[in-house]
């Protein structure tokens, strides 16, 4: 293993930077390979085009015959571009994507063929659904499961296939699929934003919801990557001691991007480009081999498939540089882990942001309204976010080393704080024109400039606003951000809904103003929303008690945190909005449960195998290096060899210390996980695993790692920390 170490440094330091050609400006690239509205010009009958456009706006189902127009201008715009199988992809509950290549190929007799591609093949297929979770929604034998077509995300050819992405459901209609759930959580804040924002502008018709994520990773070198068995198998490092040189110095953020990372970086941008991801940004993080890019907003559903797409890209284009991408939250201890940012704000079909201020205290009115019943609805609702961002891999992130807690909270900064404290001072009922022209001109009027240079990022906090939009930073960098997207969206289209119905209660019952309405609303969902706001530092055990008091859920762990996703209220909530129904949310309930099992089932046996076929043979080869030298000793100094090996013989018992201390712990993790193993019920299992299971892990580490620094770098197996990590 030592040798193994070794060959990978010297390959990894003999790697040259790939040279990427870039002969044709970005604009010129973006989205070539997608099926865009001006390809849909060229290609369909003006029938098919107006059909796909309806589709996308009002969700109006296309017609059969209509689909065969589609799918044969589709066709012959993909061959064009050297296309030969077309594939529904979709998002199953593995968080990854999904498909199954068919060729355009078909026989005709005579030993003839044809290329084909019919309305009834784009528009539905049929893939065996009994490999992918389900969390009991249907029997094996009972396995069909459909792919359909959605028209509002544009289909891309990738590498030589037509990628149409679709939805997944089961034979009985139940989603099987994070994008189905999304879709109806869009359709539910879109129904519900467009009713309040007609308060304040009558040609409003439609709300989109839009996200812009930020994607955060590391990059190894493959060899390096390969050379660890912990890397390959869980995406994170299960042992290792941290290296003299971490973060500390903040030198890597920001700083010059490696020019092997950074040809990775130009081959990557590419591939979006003519995929029609509009990636923007890209830089070095705070930790060493951590990076990130982030792409310009866009409509929430295309948003999530890109991210869906880039995940894929990027494994792709990293294999061609000779790299490994970790998007593990914590793939190593002790420097900042990985997220993914998602920047969420509502925006409508005139072309206004209702998360950013206006010029007129009518416009700013109205992002006080959308804003404060955002908080309203992440106040009401905390638990499911927890829930909706738990994992085994992000539980290692939350509340360490600059990420934030598990108890969600809202930044708004100090200023707009002083703007709601005013707001909070509202008359019960009508306004008198003095109070009307003080809030207009000084609290309300004055928001743009206060937002103007008042909009710094809390990174502790975990639902921050930034300026013109909402930041959930406690997403994880493996997620898939339909999930937290669809939680997000449902509970401020809950939220919407009740306002309104508040407000016209006012107007119609009390015959208030719409403005005097709306003030008395938002003040009463300021003062309900308080505690969901903080300013500091949550990092501190300070806050921690501080959110206790208030009544906050601190959920340390995925199976604590999953709770909330089948609580009544959640259930009734998704049921209303018509987002998913109770049979939906307790199978992903179940699948995630499942998943989190089998994360930290799968992670002890990598852990236990390391050390024991690993690192335990290596500190008894280093013990046998020392008893020699001690006897040698003995026999050069005979009865005072004792003076002259005393550090040796320390060294030597320290050793058989850390061995024993790292068997006896592995042998006890074993009988625990065969004590969970027997449990049957999902939750039950997962909370033996948490509990029972995975404390025995730092305790294995700790050995582990304090035997690295003792035995002889010449024969350690696994490659360290500061090769991993500054090795470029």
């Amino acid at each position: 293993m030592a040798t193994l170490r070794f060959q990978a440094l010297k390959e990894t330091l003999n790697r040259k930077p790939i040279e990427i050609e870039e002969k044709e400006r970005r604009s010129e690239l973006f989205g070539r390979n997608v099926f865009t509205e001006s390809v849909m010009r060229q290609f369909l009958t003006k029938e098919a085009y107006q059909s796909v456009l309806e589709a996308n706006a009002t969700g109006k189902k296309i017609d059969r015959t209509i689909a065969d127009h589609i799918s044969t201008g589709m066709k012959e715009w993909a061959i064009s571009k050297g296309a030969t199988h077309y594939t529904h992809w979709f998002q199953p509950l593995t968080g990854s994507t999904a498909e199954k290549h068919d060729a355009f190929f078909e026989t005709i007799g005579d030993g003839l063929a044809i290329e084909k591609f019919g309305g009834g093949q784009l528009v539905q297929q049929e893939p065996d659904a009994s490999s992918f979770p389900h969390g009991g929604i249907r029997n094996t034998f009972e396995a069909r499961g459909y792919t359909a077509w959605d028209p509002t995300s544009p289909a891309f050819i990738y590498g030589t296939t037509l990628c149409i992405p679709s939805v997944f459901v089961s034979y009985t209609g139940d989603a099987l699929d994070y994008k189905t759930p999304l879709l109806r959580a869009l359709q539910a804040v879109d129904s519900a934003a467009t009713d309040v924002a007609k308060y304040f502008d009558k040609n409003v018709n439609k709300v989109q919801a839009t996200l812009g994520w930020e994607q955060e990773y590391f990059l190894i070198d493959s060899a390096l990557a390969a050379s660890r068995p912990d890397l390959t198998l869980a995406g994170r490092t299960l042992l290792g001691h941290s290296p003299a040189k971490g973060q500390q110095l903040d030198d890597h953020y920001f700083g010059s991007i490696p020019s092997r990372v950074l040809a990775y970086m130009r081959d990557l941008e590419k591939e979006c480009m003519l995929l029609g991801i509009p990636v923007k940004t890209r830089h070095n993080e705070v930790a060493p081999n951590q990076f990130e890019l982030a792409p310009i907003f866009e409509e929430a559903n295309l948003a999530v498939d890109h991210n869906s797409l880039l995940m894929d890209i990027m494994q792709r284009v990293a294999d061609r540089h000779s790299f490994v991408v970790l998007f593990h939250e914590k793939p190593f201890a002790g420097i900042n882990g990985s997220g993914k940012h998602n920047n969420w704000s509502l925006s409508t079909d005139t072309g206004v942001n209702l998360l950013g201020p206006g010029s007129t205290p009518m416009k700013n009115l109205q992002f006080l309204t959308f804003f404060i019943n955002t908080i309203k609805a992440v106040h009401d609702n905390e638990e499911l976010l927890r829930a909706t961002i738990a994992s085994a891999s992000n539980d290692f992130r939350l509340g360490a080393n600059e990420a934030p807690p598990a108890i969600i909270s809202t930044f708004i900064g100090s200023q707009l704080t002083e703007v709601l404290d005013e707001l909070e001072k509202v008359t019960d009922g009508k306004l008198s024109p003095q109070e009307k022209t003080e809030l207009k001109l000084n609290v309300v009027g004055k928001i743009p400039e206060i937002l103007l240079d008042n909009t710094d990022r809390n990174r502790t906090s975990s639902f921050a606003f930034t300026g013109n939009k909402f930041e959930f930073r406690a997403v994880g960098s493996t997620a898939n951000c339909a999930e937290p997207m669809t939680a997000l969206n449902s509970i401020v289209a809950k939220q919407l809904i009740d306002f309104k119905k508040e407000v016209d209660s006012l107007i119609k019952g009390k015959k208030m103003k719409k403005d005097d309405a709306i003030f008395n609303v938002l003040r009463e969902y300021i003062k309900e929303s308080k505690n969901i706001r903080f300013e500091g530092d949550g990092y501190s055990e300070e806050w921690e008690k501080e959110a206790a008091k208030r009544g906050l859920s601190n959920n340390r762990n995925t199976p604590e945190a999953l709770k909330a996703l089948v609580k009544k209220e959640t259930i009734e909530m998704y049921r209303e909005l018509g987002v998913m129904n109770e049979v939906e949310i307790e199978a992903r309930h179940e699948i995630e449960l499942e998943e989190y099992i089998m994360r930290v089932q799968i992670e002890s046996r990598i852990l236990g195998d390391i050390a024991r076929n690993h690192v335990i043979p290596t500190a008894i080869r280093y013990q046998n290096i020392l008893i020699k030298n001690v006897r040698g000793l003995k026999e050069i100094f005979e009865a005072d060899y004792e003076t002259h090996s005393k550090e040796q013989l320390e060294i030597i018992k320290e050793v058989s210390r850390h061995i024993e201390k790292i068997n006896s712990g592995i042998t006890e993790m074993i009988e625990a996980r065969k004590k969970a193993n027997k449990i049957e019920e999902a939750e039950e299992k997962a909370f033996a695993y948490c509990n029972e299971v995975k404390p025995f892990f730092e305790t294995i580490r700790y050995h582990c790692d304090k035997l690295e620094l003792l035995i002889d770098d010449e024969i350690w197996p696994l490659t360290k920390y500061r090769e991993l990590l500054f090795t470029r």
